[in-house]
């Protein structure tokens, strides 16, 4: 078992969101978070002035997928997430040791 975090664009979540369902992956957490990259912020005018704006909103979807699935997801986040712009995000694949449902106690990995 795999865990895929992708913190991606705001503006891109509908899309992603969409084509991984469309592809029959429904599972997954999503957060509102802030970050900044190698862009290190941004500097916006507001009312004649230039101010930076160092933590750029961000949505990150997390999801807990079996290892064969990794790839597949991670290209349609790619491929739906992109704007070609710095600032696209990131994604990280990470090993899940241990599932355990809260409701049941079941400690199965198989039963996502």
């Amino acid at each position: 078992m795999k865990m895929v975090t992708a913190v991606i664009r705001p503006e891109m979540f509908d899309a992603v969101r969409a084509a991984l369902e469309a592809d029959g992956i429904y599972g997954m957490t999503v957060s509102e978070v802030m970050g900044r990259g190698a862009q290190k912020g941004i500097a916006l005018r507001f009312r004649g002035k230039t101010v930076p704006v160092e933590l750029i909103p961000k949505v990150k979807i997390d999801m807990v997928v079996r290892d064969g699935d990794v790839e597949r997801i991670v290209g349609i986040v790619r491929a739906n997430g992109r704007t070609g712009k710095p600032g696209d995000g990131r994604i990280f694949v990470l090993p899940v040791e241990s599932i355990c449902r809260v409701r049941t106690d079941l400690e199965d990995p198989e039963e996502l």
